[in-house]
């Protein structure tokens, strides 16, 4: 087992066993409709998309409290690494770093080293991923945290998203204009870059959108060694399948993943998008 403790927050949308193969510490972020709150992953993702879709209201995502990283500080190695959503998304980051130094007040016996991964949801998880397997290689916490700065400005991240009622109803579109996009059934194109998630195209109709991601995702694909892909979906697993046989067709990968958006990434992207990232 690593000695250094890799731990990151919900919103990686990292699959279980993944999670339990490197033993990674994962503090949940909070999804509320209303007066309900729930740590995410405790809302089954069925009944998430269900209930975020019936809601007149768009569900409200916080951080975790600086109380809950600590107790995941409270492990028994004596080194730890937590990677966390962009900080241009979520005052995540800001909480770990708050715990951080509330925690080492008491205990100046551990080294803690926390990281703004700058990006989120499958690229978030990909470099968690990482971390953790540069740990199992005995590598020291000072080399994992320089490597994983550098693959940073490396991953790859595009997603399609099925519809923009999650935008109206957060108001960061006009309802007008949005419902527009969504009738004449046109798709929207995002790239994450630099911790921002940007609208970069738009296509008509799933099989537009879906050749339009996996075409600039490919485009960068041009490492001789082989890559890491991972592909995120909002509740629509035949999408996902269908994008990694289009991805499968022209590239060799080393690895491949595919998870579940959860609920507070989910409450961004709508049911149906697709996540695609590659490190």
């Amino acid at each position: 087992m690593s000695k250094i403790k890799i731990i990151t927050d919900s919103s990686c949308d990292l699959n279980k066993d993944i999670i339990e193969k490197y033993n990674i510490g994962v503090v949940g972020l909070n999804v509320s409709f209303g007066e309900e709150t729930y740590i995410d992953g405790q809302i089954d993702n069925n009944v998430f998309y269900e209930r975020m879709a019936s809601s007149k209201e768009l569900p409200k995502t916080s951080c975790p409290s600086p109380e809950k990283f600590s107790k995941a500080y409270e492990c028994e190695e004596d080194e730890i690494l937590v990677i966390t959503i962009t900080s241009k998304l979520s005052a995540t980051y800001s909480t770990a770093v708050l715990a951080k130094n509330m925690y080492l007040e008491e205990n100046n016996n551990k080294a803690i080293e926390v990281m703004d991964s700058e990006t989120g949801s499958v690229g978030h998880g990909l470099l968690v991923v990482k971390a953790a397997q540069l740990a199992n290689e005995g590598k020291t916490l000072n080399e994992i945290v320089e490597e994983i700065e550098k693959l940073k400005k490396d991953i790859v991240f595009y997603g399609s998203l099925e519809t923009l009622e999650n935008a109206i109803k957060g108001g960061r579109i006009n309802p007008l204009a949005g419902k527009l996009i969504n009738a004449l059934n046109f798709k929207v194109i995002i790239q994450v870059v630099d911790g921002i998630v940007k609208p970069v195209d738009k296509a008509r109709g799933d099989n537009n959108s879906i050749k339009k991601v996996v075409d600039s995702v490919s485009k960068r694909v041009c490492e001789k060694e082989k890559r890491v892909l991972a592909i995120g979906h909002s509740n629509c697993l035949d999408k996902a399948l269908k994008v990694k046989d289009m991805m499968i067709k022209e590239n060799l990968f080393e690895d491949i993943t595919i998870s579940e958006v959860g609920s507070v990434m989910g409450t961004y992207t709508s049911k149906g998008a697709i996540l695609i990232s590659i490190l």
